[in-house]
């Protein structure tokens, strides 16, 4: 099933100095079983490729079925500093809900989409 991350959970993100942080927290614990091997540190900088120009470190908390990422160099120098529209990250978030899932059938099921 073709989908996007906003089917299977939701998004805090802000400002960490140059870095984006991008919480990702899943509705079911299928989606987070799922999104532990689909939603990779490379898989994530794929997606942000235009703005994130470091690395993409991924923190797990299985007990909040969420996922952290801290997307290195992403904000232009951050803050004040920046000239980016969102020198802060708030939009990271949002950006993240549109990445594109192939969703396995169980999944889908187990969640409810299907």
């Amino acid at each position: 099933m073709n989908t996007t991350l906003a089917s299977l959970a939701y998004t805090r993100s802000g400002d960490k100095g140059d870095g984006s942080n991008v919480g990702v927290i899943a509705y079911h614990r299928a989606g987070y079983d799922y999104l532990c091997q689909a939603l990779t540190p490379a898989r994530v900088k794929q997606h942000f490729a235009d703005i994130c120009l470091g690395e993409v470190t991924r923190y797990e908390a299985p007990n909040l079925m969420a996922l952290n990422f801290i997307l290195h160099d992403s904000l232009g120098g951050g803050g004040s500093a920046s000239l980016k529209s969102d020198a802060q990250g708030k939009t990271h978030g949002l950006g993240m809900l549109l990445l594109p899932l192939e969703l396995p059938d169980h999944v889908a099921q187990q969640v409810g989409l299907i």
